[in-house]
Order: structure tokens, then C-alpha cells, then sequence
């Protein structure tokens, strides 16, 4: 049974913590956001913390998270930011009171490795979502879609794609992240099991040929056989190549799917863009497409 950490309530405790990467800046907007939302925000050490390019060493970082994971009194957890470093300290976590009683996991990018790794070894729902570091620039909609993920407003994303998408509707498990970060698990405790799940896969900063490369590594593993569905978010900053690779993202993705016939969904408005739209790990989604037209709705 996939278990679901308790919807957040007006006047619950929801603590900030950077377990990868130091923030450049304050984050003052984002505590205001989750302040409106009726939320009490605690701030972990490592907001302030810092230690070469991370915020505080991998032993300040591992016992700052340990702190709220163990706290009863915290419903959620939120990272601060992404960047790297996640991998480093997820051995050290006890997560022993965590599963006795769940609560909410909020990042994306690195966070990936958190999230899949609660769902790898608890079964336990998480949120790909913006986090305080991108708030400020983030679309209303996005922030919206993140309140209702964790107040448990269930919600419907529709949208037209400008690149063809595959036809059908389908019900499933959504598993999923940052593809980078889905690679860097994989053989691990903390690998997500695809099969018969909607995957949700995302990327920034990327080559198109390692995009392609990695795209090969989950299909060559059986990972993308099985799939009731696959949702492509954005691919975007991509690296400039000195000599043109000849593929988007997008036609790399679909070179590699296309013989499979599940539903799939591109240019779906989550991952490193202004309108990253929460994405519920380990929740029942439906996914319809017809004409482009994609409709993504929590069950």
C-alpha cells in the first residue's frame, strides 16, 4: 500500500532545509508565500549555512534533515533549494520515524534522489514542486498547484502541445523526476520501479546526446517497455553542441518510444521553468491526450 502523508492544515509546521547546494540569495519571498498559506515555517541550519558550494557540510546537511524527519511536529519538509549534493548524505538518513509517520517531501531537481528514495523503499508519496529559492520567479499557477498538492485540493492540468504527442488515456502510479538524477539512482535502494507507472521525466542544462544517452540506459534496462504512460516535461537550457546533434529532446525521446504504445504527453508544464507544476509522486493520475490536447488530473 502506498502510503500518504497526512494533507497540510492551516497553522502546521512546515521546515525549510538545503540538503544540497547554498542559496545566493534570501528566501524571504518564499517563507512569506508558505506564511500566507496559513503555514508555521521553521528554518533549518543549512538555510544560512555554508561549506564550499553546499549549504554546510555533508554532516551539518545529513543532521539538519534528520532533525525535521524525526520531528512530530513537522507535517512537511521543504528544500530550499536543488544544485547538488543530495546523493552525498541520503546513506546517512535515518528514516526510521519518517515511515511510522510520513510527511511531506517538497523539491525537484536534486531533490529527485530524496524523492525517489522514499518511494523506492517506503512507498511513500512526495512533491516534485517548486521550492522557496524558485517561488519568486514562478508562474501563479505553479504556486497554486503546490498549494493544493499539500492542503490535498486535488487538481487538473490541460494544456495544448506544440509537439506531437501520442493518443490514448490511461490510469496509473505517477513515478518520476529529473532524468539526470533518475539515471544517478538507478541500480541503487533508492531506484523507482517503472513498471506499470506513469513516468514523469525532466531536464536543464543538458546535451541533446546526453539526453539520448541516458534515454538509452532506461530502455536498454526494460524501463520504458512497461510503462502505462509517459509524461515529458521541459527540456530546456540546452547545451549548445559544436557540431548540431540533429535531435531535439523531444524527437530524441520520441525516436525511443514510439515503438511502445502508451500514452505520451510532451511539453507538459513541470521542471526547471517558471510555470513547474507540482507533480504528486506515488498518486493516481489519469492521463488523457487527443489532438495534442493533454488533460492530467489527480484521481
Amino acid at each position: 500500500m502506498i502510503k500518504q502523508p497526512p494533507y497540510l492544515k492551516k497553522g502546521d509546521k512546515i521546515a525549510i532545509v538545503c540538503p544540497a547546494k547554498k542559496l545566493p540569495k534570501p528566501i524571504d519571498k518564499g517563507i512569506e508565500i508558505l506564511q500566507s498559506w496559513g503555514l508555521e515555517v521553521v528554518l533549518g541550519e543549512t538555510v544560512t549555512a555554508a561549506h564550499h558550494q553546499f549549504s554546510g557540510t555533508d554532516e551539518l546537511r545529513a543532521k539538519d534533515i534528520q532533525t525535521f524527519l524525526d520531528d512530530s511536529s513537522i507535517k512537511a519538509i521543504i528544500a530550499g533549494r536543488g544544485g547538488y549534493g543530495t546523493i552525498r548524505i541520503i546513506d546517512e538518513l535515518d528514516f526510521t520515524a519518517f515511515n511510522q509517520h510520513p510527511k511531506w517531501l517538497i523539491g525537484f531537481s536534486d531533490i529527485t534522489i530524496l524523492l525517489s528514495h522514499v518511494f523506492a523503499q517506503f512507498e511513500t508519496q512526495s512533491i516534485h514542486g517548486q521550492m522557496p529559492y524558485t517561488f519568486e520567479d514562478s508562474t501563479p499557477e505553479a504556486l497554486e498547484s503546490l498549494r493544493k498538492a499539500l492542503f490535498g485540493e486535488n487538481d487538473t492540468y490541460a494544456y495544448q502541445s506544440d509537439f506531437a504527442c501520442r493518443e490514448g488515456n490511461t490510469e496509473g502510479i505517477l513515478v518520476g523526476g529529473n532524468l539526470t538524477l533518475l539515471l544517478a539512482v538507478e541500480g541503487s535502494v533508492s531506484e523507482m520501479n517503472f513498471d506499470d507507472k506513469i513516468l514523469f521525466i525532466e531536464d536543464v542544462g543538458e546535451h541533446e546526446y546526453s539526453i539520448d544517452r541516458m534515454m538509452r540506459v532506461l530502455k536498454r534496462k526494460g524501463k520504458l517497455a512497461k510503462l502505462k504512460g509517459l509524461v515529458v516535461g521541459a527540456f530546456n537550457e540546452i547545451g549548445e553542441e559544436s557540431i548540431y546533434f540533429g535531435q531535439t529532446p523531444e524527437e530524441v525521446i520520441w525516436d525511443l518510444v514510439k515503438e511502445y504504445n502508451y500514452p505520451v504527453a510532451f511539453l507538459f508544464p513541470s521542471g526547471h521553468i517558471a510555470d513547474n507544476r507540482a507533480m504528486v509522486l506515488g498518486k493516481d493520475v489519469s492521463l488523457s491526450i487527443t489532438n495534442n490536447n493533454v488533460t492530467f488530473k489527480y484521481i
